[in-house]
């Protein structure tokens, strides 16, 4: 359906799922206002969960109406309610493998995203400081200095909860480096992963990479030396909603893939893959403690239901195949490491 009225979301400046989700309504040209959580422009009910961003769906009356958390169901019910300009590859197994690696972005990439912010004096300085202006450029200076404080205490103490140890470092860190050096490669032949028109993928990174590549000095300055051309790419899919699109042609099929899909399916499957079947057999025996290994190294780090959620979500995927696109799928994982995602 169209809705009659434009939509709305609901997020921050410096989250990267929000940055995810405006990129995607830009792109596919559906009418929306970008209002900023906390803001006096805010007048939004509260959302069936204290996260964002939110979209509002109106009613008829122009009301808000409908609210929704989550990018990815997000996602989904924009593509039941628009037709134009789809993220979704037509080639049902290029579209499970997208949506692996847009949960691959979500929930390992974001972990670089955090762990790089709160780790390094320099960063976590930069964030206390902008962060308290998001909602509020006239926020008086007594209380910017007090939400400084307390941004970077609150930040900095939930670094174990995502993962960011001072033992888990140089695997974060790696993992970063490695998707640099792939999209480095890639977009020396190809602006998208999936085709000539992005795909659920590209805007999930797109989120995660824009703090790392464009508000922290750390992993700026590691992008710049390895990848100035994700750098720039970041800056172009803030906003696509100029780019042509033919109907629903230029989608790459799961044969026609770039080897550089393969190499971040392998960098999912070194990393992500690992810790989301772990995380979910912790959760089942009541672990207090994931421990996966990846590569040589060892990752710690508590149980998250969230992410067994999102590990459902990619069984309930995988089960609604054809058994041709199956086996096309498991052809395309196998010898990733990500094959353990559809295989438990």
């Amino acid at each position: 359906m169209q809705h009659p009225h434009p939509l709305v979301i609901v997020g921050a400046h410096s989250s990267p799922y929000s940055r995810k989700m405006r990129s995607v309504l830009r792109y596919r040209q559906i009418p929306h206002r970008w209002v900023v959580r906390g803001s006096r422009w805010d007048d939004t009910p509260p959302a069936p969960a204290p996260i964002i961003p939110v979209l509002a769906f109106p009613d008829e009356a122009g009301n808000h109406g409908e609210l929704i958390v989550d990018s990815s169901p997000q996602i989904t019910r924009l593509e039941c309610d628009y037709a134009e300009r789809s993220i979704v590859p037509t080639d049902a197994a290029a579209a499970f493998i997208d949506f692996v690696l847009e949960d691959f972005a979500d929930e390992w990439v974001t972990k670089a995203m955090y762990h790089y912010r709160w780790v390094n004096e320099a960063d976590t300085e930069k964030s206390g400081r902008l962060l308290p202006f998001d909602a509020n450029l006239q926020l008086d200076d007594e209380r910017a200095s007090r939400a400084h404080d307390s941004f970077i205490e609150r930040q900095v103490s939930r670094r174990a909860l995502v993962g960011s140890t001072d033992e888990n470092a140089p695997i974060i860190e790696r993992s970063y480096e490695n998707l640099l050096d792939i999209l480095q490669a890639h977009l020396s032949q190809q602006d998208f992963l999936f085709g000539e028109r992005p795909a659920r993928t590209d805007f999930a990174l797109f989120g995660q990479l824009t703090p790392l590549l464009w508000w922290d000095p750390t992993p700026m300055a590691i992008a710049v030396e390895r990848a100035p051309r994700a750098m720039m790419w970041v800056q172009w899919m803030d906003d696509l909603a100029w780019l042509p699109v033919d109907g629903r042609g230029g989608w790459f099929t799961l044969d026609e893939m770039p080897a550089s899909v393969h190499q971040i399916l392998t960098e999912a499957g070194r990393t992500y893959a690992p810790f989301m079947v772990a995380n979910a057999a912790a959760l089942e025996a009541g672990a207090d403690e994931v421990v996966c290994e990846m590569g040589d190294a060892t990752y710690r780090q508590a149980p998250f239901r969230y992410q067994a959620k999102c590990l459902s979500w990619i069984h309930a995927e995988y089960a609604a195949l054809s058994e041709t696109d199956r086996t096309w799928v498991e052809a395309a994982l196998a010898g990733t490491g990500c094959e353990v995602l559809i295989s438990v």
